[in-house]
């Protein structure tokens, strides 16, 4: 499976063409009858369309050879009713593709869902949510419109036109041939095209996916931006990726308007041809006025038609685009499901960790560590230490580099995510509420818990308001439903890792966002999700090592300390100074943002 990029650079990976193809030959092959039914109607209706040129070409002949009043008419009632066989035949063929678009879009909608879902979280977050958020949002929505409208009149405009070509050469090969070479400009004009737009609307879909990463991590990040008075720098990076998106932009407007006016001076040059040289030929007797007529007509009216296809082969680059990223979602190995091992007990273990995000030297260097379960753990250390890392390791969303990070003698990478569940959850201060019911949103955990048990999970955690709200569990959250505010958005977080039951949880400053208030609730409700089970506490603020059964302090991606809080402020070594200098003095917010 070629991609053209790839995740371990970062990136979300870029389908290639010979996937793109395979792709799609097999959503085809997946609705094969209704496309081809598509195929079928869309010729019969092209081939009702020819008949209308043709009738006038024999009128006009028999008028010449004195035919009477009644072949002229009978031929003329001909054409009406051949215009509104292909009316017919053309409204119900755009219908059929509708029905196959809409199918098929369902298709790579759900497909999509299925491989993010799929992706492990490190390579969604060094990738960026802009990517992927681009990907599932404007590249799905423009290939749903393609299969939906452009498709069917794509195949709609190319039957017409094969078919017009093959009756202006039927009726007379010559005319027919003057009418294929005035064409030539345009085969020219789209090759030169083709050559360069597909790599031109990469560039502009890679430029907008990086727009959209700017954007939302500098919203997300407005409060520490703020902290540091950094908004020059962010301002002048949001710029920089607006000026590469309209450059991008640009190029493919600059392809565009050099194919369309070629296009339209190569409509003219066939129809000319054909009546100067066709006029020139019933002078001599050797062509008949209505085939003259008839292929002109026939070439003139090939105009629609080409004009129809080369609009969509526009959209085609874009929306090929389109489908190369978001069929690259696929490029990542998806390892057949296995049977996990069940950890021997709650016990978790790091021997020898070393671990390196893509391009980058080890951020931690052989670290070893063993979890006692049931013990409140708190990890310390200045920024860059690598505590976060460990976090991320302890609970499975990476895997390290080298060495073995282990839950109950089994590798945390080993476990299918519902097994990993239940051994460790890791607790942020973000939180998602998924458009859904109340129980929708708590089933995520617990797919099969009763609403008795949902209802012990949210009162655990102070979220008595879901009783206030107008149909309980089963009210709609989000867009048009109730919308939760970020209190409500984290008890309903912290009622999932209830009912998922975890013996272990991990806290990386889960109340960091929220104002005093809110906090004080939140931290309860904490409480009661950590009772009875073993905490590791990433501390950004050291009254939560102060409180911790051990403390881990790390510096430069190891473990330099390790012991309680007053045996390690009693050794006077580097956390005793930093506690000294944490609780001695008030810190600038410069200071507290270094220190986290």
């Amino acid at each position: 499976m070629t991609a053209r990029s790839g995740a371990t650079a970062g990136q979300l990976p870029v389908a290639g063409p010979p996937q793109v193809r395979r792709a799609a030959l097999r959503l085809i092959r997946q609705d094969g009858y209704t496309f081809t039914a598509m195929i079928v109607l869309n010729a019969l209706a092209a081939g009702a369309g020819l008949a209308g040129p043709w009738l006038l070409g024999r009128i006009i002949d028999e008028v010449k050879t004195g035919a009477g009043v009644a072949t002229v008419e009978r031929l003329a009632l001909a054409m009406p009713v051949f215009a509104l066989a292909q009316i017919a035949l053309a409204r119900y063929a755009r219908y059929i593709g509708h029905r196959f678009g809409e199918r098929t879009s369902a298709r790579i909608r759900e497909q999509f869902v299925e491989r993010a879902l799929a992706l492990p979280a490190s390579v969604v977050e060094r990738a960026g949510l802009g990517d992927l958020t681009t990907r599932g949002t404007a590249d799905v929505a423009l290939i749903g419109h393609t299969l939906r409208d452009s498709g069917p009149e794509l195949f709609i405009a190319a039957m017409q036109a094969l078919l017009i070509l093959l009756a202006a050469l039927t009726i007379h090969p010559l005319l027919g041939m003057i009418g294929v070479a005035g064409l030539s400009g345009i085969w020219f004009a789209v090759r030169w095209y083709l050559r360069r737009a597909p790599g031109a609307y990469l560039a502009e879909g890679a430029a907008t996916s990086a727009l959209a990463e700017q954007l939302s991590a500098t919203v997300a990040g407005a409060r520490t931006i703020e902290a540091l008075s950094l908004q020059r720098q962010r301002i002048a990076a949001c710029r920089k990726a607006v000026a590469e998106c309209r450059h991008t932009r640009e190029r493919t407007l600059f392809l565009r308007s050099v194919l369309f006016p070629s296009v339209d001076v190569s409509y003219i040059l066939p129809v000319a041809g054909v009546l100067l040289l066709g006029g020139a030929l019933h002078e001599r007797g050797m062509v008949s006025l209505g085939s003259v007529v008839a292929v002109a007509l026939y070439l003139r009216q090939l105009s629609q038609p080409l004009d129809v296809i080369l609009q969509q082969v526009e959209k085609l680059q874009s929306s090929g685009a389109s489908f190369a990223r978001v069929e690259g979602m696929g490029a990542f190995p998806r390892e057949a499901p296995t049977i996990s091992p069940t950890p021997a007990d709650d016990r978790i273990e790091v021997f020898d960790a070393r671990f390196a995000y893509d391009g980058h030297g080890d951020v931690l260097h052989g670290v070893n560590l063993a979890v006692r379960p049931g013990e409140r753990l708190a990890i310390v250390g200045r920024s860059g230490a690598g505590k976060s890392t460990l976090g991320r390791l302890l609970a499975g969303i990476d895997a390290p580099r080298t060495g073995v990070v282990a839950v109950g003698g089994v590798p945390i990478a080993d476990l299918d995510p519902v097994r990993l569940r239940r051994q460790v959850v890791l607790v942020t201060q973000e939180h998602h509420v998924f458009l859904g019911t109340v129980r929708d949103n708590l089933r995520i955990a617990a797919e099969f818990a009763d609403d008795a048990e949902l209802r012990a999970a949210l009162a655990a955690v102070g979220a008595d308001w879901v009783d206030d709200l107008p149909h309980g569990l089963d009210t709609e959250l989000g867009a048009g439903g109730h919308r939760t505010d970020t209190a409500q958005a984290q008890q309903l977080a912290l009622a999932r890792v209830i009912l998922a039951d975890p013996h272990t949880v991990i806290l990386d400053e889960a109340t960091a966002l929220l104002d005093p208030r809110t906090a004080r609730h939140t931290e309860r409700a904490i409480a009661a999700v950590l009772d009875g089970r073993t905490v590791i506490a990433i501390a950004h603020r050291l009254h939560t090592a102060h409180d911790a059964d051990r403390v881990v302090f790390m510096e430069g991606g190891r473990v330099a300390e390790l012991g309680t809080h007053a045996e390690r402020v009693a050794a006077d070594g580097a956390y005793a100074a930093l506690w000294q200098s944490w609780h001695g003095e008030p810190q600038t917010a410069h200071e507290a943002v270094r220190l986290g």
